[in-house]
């Protein structure tokens, strides 16, 4: 016997009742108790809360052509590409956690709403761990939005990134590029001196550091080519280091990640 009631009969059932349907006669009409149908005009109706499994109805960006959040999108990717981690749970169904310093309250509270904005409706499951904080939401769909996804790990495997994907991201480079340094990257700062007018000045001045492995390299040329539209220096280094240092002049570039502009043209 089935117990959970389409959507469609619980609006067909309240429509009904507010027509001035007698409840008996409502419940009889849709095969529910009495009970059940005030049940439904108390909860839906006067307390105005939402059907409990809504979250398992989200419709996939990729597979129903529906919006997405682009932004938190592309920030969420950069999260992903990091310290994202994609395993297949029960009954086809994803979850995508991210894994972040428990100390860094905001940008735990930061990664809770990219991804209720990437799959709105979703149920997070928060979880401490030793020196950390795991974010996790479950979704059946999570590989179409990241194909990245397959066996092994990330770091020792070639990671490409989708047509799609790059368009999302060369859209809003700043929050692609803001995922990446969260995640993988740190932040100092830098000086340097230089004579000036014939007296040595020094300047102080951010510098990224940006972590990644040879496999994730078509991405890592594609957050450089992003940061050469900002005018920032992405210079080759040795091992898995990738530096991004802006120049060591007053600019508009102290106000952060946030002012990146889009390069044109993906990056090979």
């Amino acid at each position: 016997m089935v117990h959970i009631r389409s959507w469609e009969i619980v609006v067909d059932a309240l429509r009904d009742s507010d027509s001035g349907m007698r409840d008996a006669v409502n419940a009889s009409k849709h095969g529910v108790a009495v009970r059940t149908v005030r049940r439904w005009r108390r909860v839906y109706q006067r307390e105005q809360k939402a059907r409990g499994q809504t979250h398992t109805t989200v419709p996939c960006p990729r597979c129903h052509e529906v919006s997405i959040d682009e932004a938190a999108y592309a920030e969420l990717f950069g999260w992903y590409l990091g310290d994202g981690y994609l395993i297949e749970a029960r009954r086809g169904v994803y979850t995508l956690s991210v894994f972040n310093d428990a100390c860094y309250v905001e940008l735990n509270l930061h990664i809770a709403d990219l991804m209720r904005r990437v799959k709105p409706g979703g149920r997070l499951h928060i979880r401490g761990i030793t020196g950390c904080l795991s974010t996790s939401v479950d979704w059946r769909h999570w590989p179409c939005l990241f194909p990245q996804h397959g066996p092994g790990r990330k770091h020792e495997r070639v990671l490409g990134m989708a047509d799609w994907q790059w368009t999302i991201v060369r859209d809003h480079p700043a929050d692609f590029l803001r995922g990446l340094f969260h995640s993988d990257g740190c932040r100092v700062r830098n000086w340097a001196s230089r004579p000036v007018a014939g007296e040595l000045k020094r300047y102080d001045y951010p510098r990224w550091q940006f972590v990644m492995s040879a496999g994730g390299r078509p991405c890592g040329r594609a957050g450089r080519a992003l940061a050469a539209g900002r005018g920032w220096v992405w210079p080759p280094s040795e091992g898995r280091a990738r530096l991004v240092a802006p120049p060591p002049v007053p600019g508009p570039y102290v106000s952060g990640i946030g002012q990146i502009s889009a390069a044109s043209g993906r990056p090979g």
